[in-house]
C-alpha cells in the first residue's frame, strides 16, 4: 500500500492515546463513509486510507513499527533481522572492529553495501553462511457487491499467475484489509514467504445504504395507506417482510427492524438493524371526481 501519514489522516498527533485514536476514527468513519458521500469521486479512497490508518495506529505493535520506520514500517522485521545478522557476522582474528568483510577474502573493493551483505551474506563466502530474508508482501484489491459482502463465500484470486482460493467472511467492510499469512513472494535463502494483503471495495447498492452494520432503505408509501393505515411489504437482504402501517403516518417516518441489517464481521448470528424511511407518494392522474372528493375533504 502507498505510504500515507496515518496521524494526519486521523487528525491526531503522534502522542495521541489509544482512546483518542479510537474516538477520532469513529467520528471520521461516519463522516467519510462512501455511502454518505456519493458525489465525491474520492470517497472510497479516503475511506480506505482512514481504515488503513486506524488498523495500524490502533495496534500498539504496528504503531511502534510505523513510528520507527515510517513508510517502511511493514518491513521492520526484515530491517531488524538484517541488523541482527550483521551484528552476528564476526570473525575471530579479523580487523579492529571485529567484523569480517568481502574485501578481506577476495580483494573486493566494496561494491556491495554493508546492508546488502547483512541481508544476503558476504560475497566472499568464507564462512559459507547466508542470511534468510523474508519475501515481499503482495497487495490485491477485491470488489464485492453489498449482497456478496453479506455472506460468507469463497473466491479465487490470481496473484502473479498463481490461483489462491480464499474464504471471505460475511460482514467485511468497504476499505477493510485482511492479511493472508505466507501468500506473498517466496523468501530468499530459506527465509519465510511474505504475506498477501487483500483490500475490499464494496460497491454501492441500488436499494440499500450501509453505515457500519446498519442498513437504510427508503420505501414509497401511497397516500391512502399513509392516511388510513394498512400493510407495506419491505425488502430485506434475506427476503421480504410485511409491516403494519399506522394511520396518519407522516412523510419521513422511520421504522427500525431489529437484526435485519448487515451481519457483524466474524460474529455469527449477530446483525445490525434495518432502518426504513417512508416516502409518501402523492397520487397523479386524478379524475375530476377524485379531485372533487379531495376538495370536499379539504373543506370538511
Amino acid at each position: 500500500m502507498a505510504y500515507i501519514d496515518y496521524y494526519k489522516i486521523l487528525g491526531v498527533d503522534q502522542n495521541a492515546s489509544q482512546e483518542n485514536i479510537k474516538k477520532a476514527y469513529k467520528k471520521l468513519a461516519r463522516k467519510l463513509h462512501p455511502d454518505l458521500n456519493t458525489n465525491d469521486p474520492d470517497a472510497v479512497r479516503k475511506f480506505q486510507e482512514l481504515n488503513e490508518a486506524n488498523e495500524v495506529l490502533s495496534d500498539p505493535e504496528k504503531r511502534k513499527k510505523y513510528d520507527a520506520y515510517g513508510e517502511n514500517w511493514k518491513h521492520a522485521d526484515q530491517f531488524e533481522q538484517a541488523r541482527s545478522q550483521q551484528s552476528q557476522q564476526q570473525w575471530p582474528g579479523g580487523d579492529g572492529d571485529g567484523f569480517w568483510s568481502s574485501q578481506r577474502f577476495d580483494g573486493d573493493t566494496g561494491e556491495f553495501s554493508d546492508f546488502f551483505e547483512s541481508l544476503f551474506g558476504s560475497r566472499g563466502g568464507a564462512r559459507g553462511h547466508t542470511a534468510g530474508f523474508r519475501g515481499q508482501d503482495y497487495n490485491a484489491e477485491l470488489q464485492l457487491s453489498l449482497r456478496d459482502a453479506a455472506k460468507t463465500h469463497k473466491q479465487v484470486l490470481t496473484i502473479n499467475g498463481k490461483n489462491i482460493r480464499i474464504t471471505i467472511p460475511a460482514g467485511v467492510d468497504n476499505g477493510q484489509t485482511i492479511k493472508l499469512k505466507g501468500y506473498g513472494a517466496p523468501g530468499v535463502n530459506g527465509g519465510p514467504a511474505g504475506d498477501l494483503y487483500v483490500g475490499f471495495v464494496i460497491l454501492a447498492d441500488p436499494k440499500f445504504k450501509r453505515l457500519n452494520n446498519d442498513l437504510y432503505i427508503t420505501v414509497a408509501l401511497n397516500l391512502y395507506t399513509a392516511i388510513l393505515g394498512g400493510e407495506q411489504t419491505i425488502d430485506t437482504l434475506d427476503g421480504t417482510v410485511k409491516l403494519t402501517v399506522k394511520p396518519e403516518t407522516q412523510n419521513g417516518t422511520k421504522v427500525r427492524l431489529k437484526e435485519k441489517g448487515f451481519p457483524v464481521y466474524k460474529k455469527d448470528g449477530q446483525f445490525g438493524d434495518l432502518i426504513v424511511t417512508y416516502s409518501i407518494q402523492i397520487p397523479t392522474g386524478l379524475t375530476d371526481k377524485q379531485k372533487e372528493l379531495f376538495r370536499e375533504l379539504s373543506n370538511s
